[in-house]
């Protein structure tokens, strides 16, 4: 390769690069395509160009002439009134290119510095009647963005007045705009007989420059500071389709999951926001937390949607909410129990849970701080015994189930250092090959209700007369020893995982089902086989997205298993950006 020094020129680089490039049999296409491009005049050129621009950047000039094209001018006119030599004659040549006049009037432009574009004179037919402090004639220049503002009639004088101004947008940037003037006339057309919508048809078609009439309102304050808020949306929200909308143009789509920055709260029904991420810098509509879920309500109420339509409106049976399966035995099979936690209501009564909204701030890991605890959610089915009564769920093999447990395990044995796991406790004898601590602890029946009684259990339950549970006290050991802990949980022990000491990152590994893979298999377990029809696929289908649908709003990340190997390099791929990269966040998390 050529040597070079910081003083040698780009162009003087780009010759002995191109003088380098020999073409091998491996590369000779790409290498001489690579040497043509380098060849070129054209490069050549704009590379001393630009040598040329930095080089009187550092000399910071100044203009000589402000009115280039002028000079230009009388130079060609004075050429042409005489007898003209060869160089006179090229030179009257190039004065009068396209290009050169071009170039001479982005001079000149610069020159004087007027970047604004040319606003028209001001109308002379102004309503005379109204006292010419009362009136105001703003002109905003707007090209294809929103004017950024939404009006309404008011109620009890039938005045069309400016209802709010985005922030960011063409009006706010202006300055002159505030909430609550009355706005009399768009570009000379008096507008106070027609409808809202019809007006804002008017000044969304508009571009160029647009010249209102406005009755200012007496403004005491000016309130139009923009807020730090930030909130994670827990639900897809499409304007367009929104008749609520004040104006649906005005209207920030998101899907959930997405974060946005509240600007402005002002108004209680409809938020001003931004998508964190987009360049866009004005702010656009989004429904209040309070205003979606009141008319989520309503429409519930009055069954104008079903209620699996919308993902953001989970319904709960009380008498029923925390019944889950779950232990293990010594060769990792769930089994099923319910759980003793239930909540006390009156036969028959449901309630909503409303996921609108949720306050997020942006957490850096630093040095010194506990690893983020990772909690896996798999896919699972139930399955009867022949007396009728509910058997055990099993997480079938290949990517028929997500076999978190495999995954788990796949994880730990590929980086011991990095990751680790919570030892379950159980009451059954130990085995003569296990080890206290390692597979599980082992403690008497008395002690384990004890530890239920004292809330030190995110989950246990009862299999063969043997108590199992996993333990707060075993996760927190393991994140001691500055290992990321993964545990394989029911989702319902997010009520107890998901705070500031553990700040639980979660994980939904869902069993990729295809049609391909309906054939029969053994389970993890040995003491069952069973055959996979179409209805266990439906059935792993429906549970799966029972399960994306009443937890998604808590879900950190989706990866869809197909074999452990693959699937554990992909989810040691999300967890190294976890543990170096800035993460939003519940708010609450970082306020403790």
């Amino acid at each position: 390769m050529p040597v070079v020094s910081a003083s040698t020129d780009i162009h003087e680089t780009l010759a002995l690069l191109t003088s380098h490039l020999h073409p091998n049999a491996n590369h000779k296409e790409n290498l001489g395509f690579l040497k043509d491009v380098f060849s070129e005049k054209s490069l050549g050129y704009l590379m001393k160009i630009h040598e040329k621009l930095k080089l009187y950047e550092k000399q910071s000039p100044t203009p000589v002439f402000h009115s280039a094209s002028c000079l230009a001018d009388d130079l060609s006119e004075e050429l042409q009134n005489g007898l003209l030599e060869e160089d006179e004659r090229e030179l009257l040549l190039l004065l009068g290119t396209p290009h050169l006049k071009a170039v001479l009037s982005a001079h000149d432009t610069v020159a004087q510095k007027n970047f604004d574009p040319v606003l028209p004179p001001l109308p002379k037919d102004l309503d005379h009647e109204l006292d010419e402090e009362s009136v105001k004639i703003v002109r905003l220049v707007k090209n294809k963005e929103p004017l950024g503002a939404t009006i309404r009639r008011d109620e009890s004088t039938g005045a069309v007045v400016v209802a709010r101004i985005m922030r960011g947008g063409a009006a706010d940037r202006s300055g002159l705009v505030h909430v609550g003037d009355e706005l009399r006339e768009v570009n000379g057309n008096l507008i106070t007989h027609k409808r809202p919508d019809e007006i804002s048809h008017i000044l969304s078609q508009s571009q160029g420059s647009i010249t209102l009439k406005i009755i200012p309102a007496v403004v005491e304050d000016d309130k139009m500071k923009e807020s730090r808020v930030y909130i994670r949306a827990l639900f897809d929200y499409v304007p367009l389709e929104d008749r609520a909308a004040p104006c649906q143009e005005a209207g920030l789509p998101f899907k959930r999951g997405d974060i946005l920055q509240v600007v402005s709260q002002e108004d209680a029904t409809w938020w001003q926001a931004k998508k964190v991420g987009d360049s866009n810098l004005r702010a656009a509509l989004i429904p209040s937390a309070h205003f979606q879920e009141r008319r989520l309500r309503y429409r519930l109420k009055t069954s104008s949607f079903p209620l699996c339509a919308s993902p953001n409106v989970i319904k709960y049976h009380p008498a029923h909410a925390d019944e889950v399966d779950y232990t293990k035995d010594g060769a990792g099979t769930r089994r099923s129990f319910r759980m003793k936690r239930e909540r006390q209501s009156s036969p028959g009564d449901d309630f909503y849970d409303f996921h609108i909204y949720e306050e997020v701030a942006l957490y850096v890991p630093r040095p010194g701080d506990r690893p983020r605890l990772v909690v896996l959610l798999g896919g699972w089915r139930r399955t009867t015994t022949r007396s009728g009564a509910e058997g055990f769920s099993v997480f079938c093999s290949g990517s028929l189930g997500s076999r978190t447990a495999e995954l788990k395990q796949k994880m730990i044995a590929d980086k011991p250092k990095i990751y680790g796991l919570a030892v379950p406790h159980t009451t059954r004898p130990r085995k003569s090959h296990e080890r206290e601590g390692v597979e599980y602890h082992f403690i008497t029946k008395a002690h384990f209700q004890a530890d239920i009684h004292n809330g030190k259990f995110i989950e246990y339950g009862e299999y063969k007369d043997n108590l199992y549970g996993t333990g707060l006290e075993s996760i927190h050991r393991t994140l001691l020893q500055n290992k990321m802990c993964l545990v394989d949980v029911q989702p319902e022990a997010l009520k107890v995982l998901r705070t500031s000491a553990f700040k639980p990152f979660v994980v939904f590994v869902r069993p990729s089902l295809l049609e391909s893979e309906m054939k029969s298999f053994s389970s993890c377990s040995s003491l069952v086989s069973v055959a996979v029809t179409e209805h266990d696929l439906q059935d792993m289908r429906q549970s799966a997205e029972q399960l994306e649908q009443r937890y998604g709003h808590l879900l950190d990340h989706i990866l869809v298993k197909e074999e452990t190997s693959g699937a554990a390099a992909q989810l040691d791929a999300v967890l190294e950006r976890l543990r170096l990269e800035p993460q939003w966040v519940p708010a609450s998390w970082l306020r403790t």
